[in-house]
């Protein structure tokens, strides 16, 4: 793999809808050159597929699907805190809840950086002092 395959690989994590045309264009190379490249790399396993990834809370969303019981600072306010995931896209459902912790977030991040991403901002902007998080591995609708 050559400087080239790396910036192929990166417009394609970008956009993987770019044609050959385009891809080639960015690169320097014919589509012909710049499709012979991304057939190479698929089959030597480096793209092991593509996605169409959707946002969060729309019909068919992608992603991990995550749980996040919080436990809010002492200061904090649980309406405010409500207020504040709401302007959260990812943050589908915040529900009050009893025993250890004060609130059950579910949630749907496109992977583990979004979820650390989103993590940090509960902490940081929203008043928690603690987090656990479950990730969903697998889901059976009720009979």
């Amino acid at each position: 793999m050559d400087h080239l395959d790396e910036k192929l690989l990166g417009l394609l994590q970008a956009n993987a809808r770019l044609s050959f045309s385009e891809l080639g264009r960015a690169v320097g190379l014919s589509p012909n050159a710049a499709a012979a490249r991304v057939r190479r790399l698929e089959t030597d396993g480096i793209i092991v597929g593509y996605t169409a990834l959707t946002a969060p809370g729309t019909p068919g969303r992608t992603g991990l699907e995550v749980y996040i019981d919080v436990r809010l600072r002492h200061e904090v306010d649980g309406d405010d805190f409500t207020d504040r995931v709401a302007a959260i896209a990812e943050v589908v459902e915040a529900v009050h809840m009893t025993g250890a912790f004060d609130y059950l977030l579910h949630a749907f991040v496109r992977d583990t950086a979004a979820l650390d991403r989103l993590l940090r901002t509960l902490k940081s902007d929203g008043g928690v002092a603690q987090t656990q998080t479950r990730i969903a591995m697998r889901r059976r609708a009720a009979p």
